[in-house]
C-alpha cells in the first residue's frame, strides 16, 4: 500500500504525516500551532519549517497564544537574536498579532476551533479528486476563510496559507487514495465528500 509522496521525504516528514498531517485538530493550542507554522513557511519549505519547530517552540512560548500577546518590542529582539530562528521581523510581528487576532476571535466563538469547523460544519471535506492528487494551492474555502481572517486584522494569512493550515488539521482530507492515512481519518471522523468547487458551508 502507498504513501503520499512527499512523505518520503525524510524520517522527519514520514513522522509528521503519519502522526499529525490532516488528522482533525478541535484544540486550541495546537490549532493555533499550526497556523503559526504555517504562516512562519511563507516563501519557504515546509521540511526546513518543520525542522526548526523546537526553536519556534522556545521562542513563542510553546505558542501559548495567551503569552504571545503579551510580547512586545523587546521580545522580538530576543526572538529575532536566537540561534536557528527565521530572521523576518514581519513574520516574528504577525505572529503576535495574530495570537492577539487570536484571543479575539476566542472570546467572539468560545474557540477558535468553533470558528474554523463551522465553515465545513463540523466535519472533514475530501474533495473530488484530490485523492487522486489533483490537489490545489488554495481553493475557494481557503481564500473565504482567509478573507475573513484578514477582515478580523491577522496577517500572513492568505488563501495559500489557509489551505495548508485545512490539510495540516484535518479540515480537509487530501491524503492520496491509496495512503493508509485517508480511508483512516475517513474511517475515524465525521467526513462529507464535495465536489472540486465547494466553499464549504453556508457560513
Amino acid at each position: 500500500m502507498g504513501y503520499c509522496e512527499w512523505a518520503s521525504s525524510s524520517s522527519m516528514m514520514q513522522r509528521y504525516h503519519d502522526q499529525e498531517w490532516g488528522v482533525p485538530v478541535h484544540d486550541d493550542q495546537r490549532m493555533f500551532e499550526h497556523l503559526c507554522m504555517e504562516s512562519l513557511q511563507c516563501g519557504l519549505s515546509w521540511a526546513l519549517v518543520l525542522k526548526r519547530r523546537e526553536v519556534f517552540r522556545a521562542c513563542f512560548a510553546n505558542f501559548d497564544f495567551d503569552a504571545m500577546a503579551a510580547f512586545d518590542e523587546g521580545d522580538v529582539e530576543r526572538i529575532l537574536a536566537t540561534d536557528g530562528m527565521l530572521r523576518s521581523r514581519r513574520k516574528v510581528e504577525a505572529l503576535i498579532n495574530n495570537a492577539r487576532r487570536y484571543q479575539e476571535v476566542r472570546r467572539e466563538f468560545g474557540s477558535f476551533c468553533n470558528y474554523l469547523w463551522a465553515f465545513t460544519d463540523g466535519r472533514t471535506l475530501v474533495y473530488e479528486g484530490h485523492p487522486q492528487g489533483n490537489v490545489p494551492a488554495s481553493n475557494q474555502l481557503s481564500e473565504r476563510i482567509a478573507r475573513d481572517l484578514k477582515r478580523r486584522g491577522f496577517t500572513y494569512v492568505g488563501g495559500v496559507t489557509v489551505y495548508s493550515h485545512l490539510q495540516a488539521c484535518g479540515l480537509i482530507n487530501d491524503h492520496a487514495c491509496d495512503c493508509p492515512r485517508f480511508e483512516e481519518i475517513n474511517r475515524k471522523h465525521p467526513v462529507t465528500f464535495v465536489g472540486a468547487t465547494s466553499t464549504g458551508s453556508a457560513r
